[in-house]
């Protein structure tokens, strides 16, 4: 008989498609493979910090399948080790994390199912050296997470970023223009190399390789030599001019993440334009590529990380993240997982399928 009788379950960081599908199948797993309760932690750790925690029967998950979004609500600013605080109207750092395990005593669990990125996963190991045992379930738009081939939400967020790639392309031929289409990603070019791929894009720019604006504008002016008057730009936001800096929307102080990244694509835009004579246009997708409900593909893979992760918590196997590697549910240390970023590689062959199909990456390889 397994010692694991309840577990909690929360979602961190930024939402994406897909989470709902794990906390579905964790929750279902548990109760129908193992008769174990789940309790929902509202609002990330910030719930689990406030103790803001309720359970979850099979009929709470039911019909949630294909839904966008957390049932459970997130938070990309809660940090139990390292809690923002205003005092006085001074921003502080607190250690609330007694404060925290006190709650997930008082609520008698035995685990934690944590479903977020990189930040989720650095704070899952600090609680899992203050004594909480955790299972991690990567998730990310982004698809940068350490150990694992695929997250959940990324094939949502390329099938949208390709669609607008699509309707953005109809407009650019009619008036002859240069279109930037500007995508998410921070410091991993994933996202945009594949919906750059999707979508024909003529110029996919990524954060791993920086452009070479004179490479831009002759790729764009040989274009036009060919008949070609248009020419549509992939620019992921953590994309960057040699020599050059990122371009950067705003700083948020009490965020974990405080850099946010955006604009590139009108600053890139103005530069072609003021270099060319060409007109430009710049579209920010920003959170469109977060919302909605998940592709087939992000649904099965939610699944299966859920399942798996409930398997590891009924069968007390903590302290590891599931992940896909090829076709197969691996688990890596959480340990290994947090603070890094899993980038485009240099030798990756969809950069090679780019330029094999006469996609500029912006810069001479």
């Amino acid at each position: 008989m397994s010692k694991i009788r309840r577990v909690g379950v929360l979602t961190g960081g930024g939402d994406c498609p897909g989470l709902n599908a794990v906390i579905r199948a964790v929750t279902k797993s548990l109760i129908l493979e193992n008769n174990i309760e789940v309790m929902g932690i509202e609002d990330g750790f910030q719930g689990l910090i406030e103790n803001r925690i309720r359970p979850l029967s099979f009929d709470d998950v039911s019909g949630i399948l294909q839904i966008g979004g957390t049932i459970l609500g997130t938070s990309n600013k809660a940090n139990p080790v390292n809690q923002p605080v205003l005092v006085n109207g001074k921003l502080e750092y607190h250690d609330l994390s007694k404060q925290t395990i006190a709650n997930f005593k008082k609520r008698k669990m035995d685990a934690l199912v944590c479903i977020g990125g990189d930040g989720t996963m650095a704070i899952s190991k600090e609680l899992i050296d203050r004594g909480i045992p955790i299972v991690g379930v990567p998730k990310t738009i982004d698809n940068d997470i350490y150990g694992t081939d695929y997250t959940f939400g990324h094939d949502t967020a390329v099938t949208i970023a390709a669609e607008a790639l699509d309707r953005i392309h109809t407009t650019a031929q009619s008036h002859h223009r240069v279109m930037l289409v500007e995508t998410m990603g921070r410091y991993a070019g994933w996202l945009t190399l594949r919906a750059g791929l999707a979508s024909g894009a003529d110029l996919i720019l990524l954060p791993e390789l920086d452009y070479d604006l004179d490479v831009i504008c002759d790729f764009i002016s040989k274009r036009g030599k060919k008949g070609r008057r248009f020419s549509i730009i992939a620019v992921s936001e953590g994309a960057k001019e040699q020599g050059g800096e990122r371009v950067v929307r705003r700083i948020v102080e009490d965020s974990p993440e405080k850099i946010r990244l955006g604009g590139i694509a009108i600053k890139l835009g103005n530069d072609i334009e003021d270099r060319t004579g060409l007109v430009t246009r710049a579209t920010v997708l920003g959170h469109l590529q977060r919302g909605g409900s998940p592709t087939p593909f992000d649904r099965v893979l939610a699944t299966r990380f859920g399942v798996r992760a409930a398997d590891l918590a009924a069968a007390g196997q903590f302290n590891d993240m599931v992940a896909l590697q090829g076709d197969s549910i691996i688990t890596v240390p959480i340990a290994e997982v947090g603070g890094k970023t899993r980038i485009i590689p240099v030798d990756e062959p969809l950069l090679d399928v780019a330029e094999a199909v006469g996609s500029s990456l912006g810069v001479v390889r």
